[in-house]
């Protein structure tokens, strides 16, 4: 357990609970909801429980809870209202909860377990759209906000990827039943961002596409034998870090020149960078979606 954060700063209960710093200082004056230590130089610390704590808070405040009437809740009883509430509407609150403190304490099981819980009620689709996607949008906040680290990062997105690529391979067994199509999906160069790419690549056997899924880092030049062997190549990528901004044009010249020479393949670009894409200049058989949801609705 020696990777298991312990001690959090007040701006870390903020970040991970959406709790204002003054509201929360303002909670352990008035109701003694928490009580910090302090440093030397007196700044407030607080235990692994304290963050355990101001989360079940926060989930039934959120839920319509008075504070005063949360802070009359023995301490040992509050789990069991929180547990009530899940079983009657905030199943997505409880879980968004707990993976973050799978996160914060790299514990792989608490991770599977409310996966698994989630799973009694919910397909994998359900939980990938209600769950997954609010959880990784609100890691880039934290992440913009250092409320969080790298390796924080890197442990909770593993974890939802190898949910994504374990449904992945129960379609995979199944042939295509769709051939109007075939889908490549690749990361530029340098870019290793991938969990929009499993997912869409999930999505895409589902309807029953073929799919030849590339991954991350691809060299452009490295993909240029696909043509010879396939017709009606819709070749699929996210741009999230790479192409830099300036290189998008470029990058897309590029793919014309290396992949696309006889014109009968098409790329579909996903992710921020897409924002900085002029779209009247795109060539023909280029196409920029803002959102997984209008790409499989033109598919």
């Amino acid at each position: 357990m020696n990777n298991v954060k312990k001690i959090f700063s007040i701006r870390d209960l903020e970040n991970l609970s959406g709790i204002k710093a003054h509201t929360i200082r303002i909670w352990e004056k008035r109701y003694e909801l928490l009580s910090p230590e302090r440093t030397s130089t007196n700044i407030r610390t607080y235990s692994l429980e304290s963050l355990q704590k101001l989360l079940n808070i926060t989930l039934l405040y959120n839920n319509g809870w008075k504070i005063s009437k949360i802070a009359e809740i023995p301490e040992d009883d509050l789990p069991l209202k929180v547990r009530e509430l899940v079983a009657h509407k905030s199943v997505k609150s409880h879980a968004m909860n707990a993976f973050k403190l799978s996160m914060v304490n790299f514990d792989p099981n608490l991770f599977n377990k409310t996966y698994n819980s989630l799973k009694s009620d919910k397909s994998f689709r359900e939980i990938f759209w209600e769950i997954f996607i609010p959880f990784l949008e609100e890691l880039g906040l934290l992440w913009q906000a250092n409320g969080i680290s790298p390796s924080h990062e890197h442990f909770i997105t593993h974890l939802i990827k190898q949910k994504i690529i374990a449904n992945t391979d129960k379609m995979e067994h199944v042939s295509p039943s769709r051939k109007d199509k075939v889908f490549v999906l690749f990361l530029p160069e340098n870019e290793i961002h991938d969990i929009g790419l499993l997912y869409l690549n999930y999505e895409l056997l589902l309807r029953g596409y073929q799919t030849i899924f590339l991954g991350a880092t691809m060299p452009l030049e490295f993909m240029t034998d696909l043509e010879k062997n396939f017709s009606n190549l819709h070749f699929l990528s996210y741009f999230t870090v790479v192409p830099t901004q300036e290189k998008l044009h470029d990058y897309i010249g590029e793919f014309t020149k290396k992949i696309n020479k006889n014109k009968e393949s098409n790329l579909w670009i996903l992710g921020q960078k897409t924002k900085y894409l002029t779209k009247d200049k795109l060539p023909e058989s280029v196409r920029a979606f803002e959102s997984i949801q209008e790409l499989l609705e033109a598919v």
